[in-house]
């Protein structure tokens, strides 16, 4: 009975709420899914982060400043959607740095120049945009009334990553050419972002059937293309595909499929940076000890007041 009501409640597109019976499984995969993503948005204040202090102008500085806090943020809201599941923040943070949670494997790549911003803005932010705007219907309720903030503050960040391009795309040669050199680089990891293809996913078709996801990764992996390719000749830049043509018969642009071995290595550990971000998230970590601490022994002592 609970079960037909539960796949009632899912076909009505109505919002399945933390105290509403759900399957285990269901369960499971939505904190596997949402701490995946608050994982992503606190690492993925690293390689951006790095660079606040040689942000070419005090503006920029500020912008990046700005964002980093947003992920921040958004990485808070994200633990505090998956605690409503009956799961301890601290216990995904342990599971992360014992790396039996993953992020986004779009993280563990650097960022060797300043147009590495800007294509993290725009490129990665808008693959993000791209994927977690369809999670703003989520049929899970605080996934969801979460991403709508998320998704508000991403497309800022892909716009402030498009505006830093096309300021380098429209400078000197070599601001030019530094920025190509940063599309080049990041235009695969940014395919890949989208996982795997439906046919060799774990995931994907469960997770649809429950609309915890609304699309599968081809579609919104062709979505993006679709979005992108107009943008960079906005940006006068090149994407570093030959194979990119405008399909009238299909209407959408034809690409080439990025290389899922390299995927498979960087969500395996193998990424260029995956040890030194994990070294440096267990660090903070460690280093904030002192912190959470002193907020235990206070909300103790204050509830010991309280109490009399």
């Amino acid at each position: 009975m609970l079960q037909l009501e539960f796949d009632e409640r899912v076909a009505a597109d109505d919002r399945v709420e933390p105290r509403d019976w759900m399957p285990d499984a269901y369960r499971s995969t939505l904190i596997r899914q949402i701490a995946q993503h608050a994982h992503s948005e606190i690492i993925g204040m690293q390689p951006e982060g790095n660079w606040i202090t040689r942000a070419p102008s005090l503006k920029r500085k500020a912008i990046l400043i700005a964002k980093v806090q947003d992920e921040a943020g958004h990485g808070l809201y994200l633990y505090s959607a998956a605690e409503t599941l009956g799961v301890d923040r601290d216990e995904l943070v342990e599971l992360l740095l014992a790396g039996r949670q993953k992020y986004s494997s779009i993280f563990n790549y650097p960022t060797l120049t300043w147009a590495d911003i800007g294509a993290i803005g725009w490129l990665v932010d808008g693959a993000a945009i791209t994927n977690q705007v369809p999670l703003c219907r989520c049929s899970y309720g605080p996934y969801a009334r979460a991403m709508v903030r998320i998704c508000k503050e991403e497309s800022f960040h892909q716009r402030q990553g498009f505006e830093i391009l096309y300021t380098l795309g429209h400078g000197t040669p070599g601001q030019k050419a530094m920025a190509q050199d940063a599309v080049d680089r990041w235009w695969w990891p940014s395919l890949m972002m989208f996982g795997p293809p439906d046919a060799a996913s774990t995931h994907t078709g469960q997770s649809t059937a429950w609309k915890i996801k609304r699309f599968g990764n081809d579609e919104l992996r062709q979505r993006f293309v679709d979005m992108t390719v107009p943008q960079a000749d906005a940006l006068g830049l090149a994407l570093p595909d030959d194979g990119i043509a405008w399909n009238a018969e299909r209407g959408h642009y034809d690409f080439t499929e990025p290389d899922y071995a390299e995927l498979t290595a960087v969500i395996e550990g193998n990424g260029p940076c995956n040890a030194e971000r994990i070294a440096v998230r267990r660090a903070a970590h460690e280093d904030g000890a002192w912190v959470r601490e002193a907020a235990a022994a206070y909300a103790a002592k204050r509830a010991g007041r309280e109490a009399a």
